[in-house]
């Protein structure tokens, strides 16, 4: 059974509040943070993270601004014994129109949601050196806490299939983007958010397509949700990098090419969505000159 949060239903913030630590009594954020890249199994991991989300977001409901704190986060968090990670090359292919190769693509969401996860704790604990309004926290936070439930939605899946988190083989290059950008904050928020998250709003449409041609509603709602909820996290990435830029007097597109062309090692792909990625505040002359060609008319 996977552990998750209480519950509190319809319950009202002022009394979810007092169930909880008061944001003076809280640990600092980053150690909640620490605490959650620590813990090597998923589902474990994840409800660490919604448990510290729901204690932030309610002293913030409750108008407290909770300490942030600093710590020493791992270079690498913790993982899971399984799955066994491969290089991207050595990780086996399955046809996505069988039954083995839907497991395969919902094991590999899980995978990336569990990376997501860290990212953004990684992300809160790493870079407490540079002040931030407190308002990045609460986004950061909130991603958190997100990633940690379409994990659980992916695992909820698989179970549906009989399969499980950790019986495949996964991808091995997916912390690279944060061990590269692991001392530029600027390069972490045009990598991680704006490139890596904002392809998900390219590919996941077509997952998407694939569970409702086999008729999985409990994948395609999953899937839906995840999507919805992607835009946001790339939006937050592009807010917080448009504020640095600002704070600098840095011309944002210019920078995020010279960040994404330092740290991604590779072009970007089309075709793209260019309405969601319009929507996460992510316009074309941002990605289309790092993909090696022009937009279509």
């Amino acid at each position: 059974m996977r552990l998750l949060p209480p519950d509190t239903g319809a319950m009202p913030t002022a009394r979810i509040f007092k169930l909880r630590r008061s944001g003076k009594h809280m640990k600092p954020l980053a150690e909640m943070a620490l605490e959650v890249l620590t813990t090597a199994d998923g589902c474990a991991k994840t409800a660490i993270s919604r448990q510290h989300a729901a204690d932030w977001q309610a002293a913030r409901a409750a108008g407290e601004t909770p300490a942030i704190g600093h710590v020493t986060p791992p270079v690498m968090p913790a993982r899971p014994d399984a799955p066994e990670l491969l290089s991207p090359r050595d990780v086996p292919r399955r046809k996505p129109g069988t039954p083995q190769g839907r497991i395969a693509m919902l094991h590999a969401v899980a995978h990336i949601e569990l990376n997501a996860v860290d990212l953004h704790w990684d992300l809160i604990a790493r870079f407490t050196n540079i002040k931030m309004p407190i308002g990045f926290y609460d986004d950061w936070v909130k991603a958190a806490d997100e990633e940690s439930k379409h994990f659980n939605l992916m695992c909820d899946c698989l179970e549906a299939h009989g399969s499980h988190y950790g019986a495949l083989a996964a991808h091995a290059g997916m912390w690279r983007a944060a061990d590269d950008t692991a001392d530029d904050f600027m390069g972490r928020l045009a990598v991680v958010p704006m490139v890596l998250e904002a392809r998900g709003l390219d590919v996941t449409p077509g997952m998407i397509k694939l569970f409702q041609q086999a008729k999985d509603k409990q994948a395609v709602e999953a899937l839906d949700i995840i999507y919805a909820e992607e835009v946001h996290h790339v939006a937050y990435g592009s807010k917080w990098f448009h504020f640095m830029c600002g704070r600098h007097d840095l011309d944002p597109t210019g920078v995020f090419h010279d960040l994404v062309r330092k740290y991604f090692h590779s072009d970007l792909k089309p075709p793209f969505n260019e309405e969601k990625r319009a929507e996460a505040g992510i316009p074309p002359d941002f990605y289309w000159p790092l993909a090696g060609g022009k937009p279509s008319v």
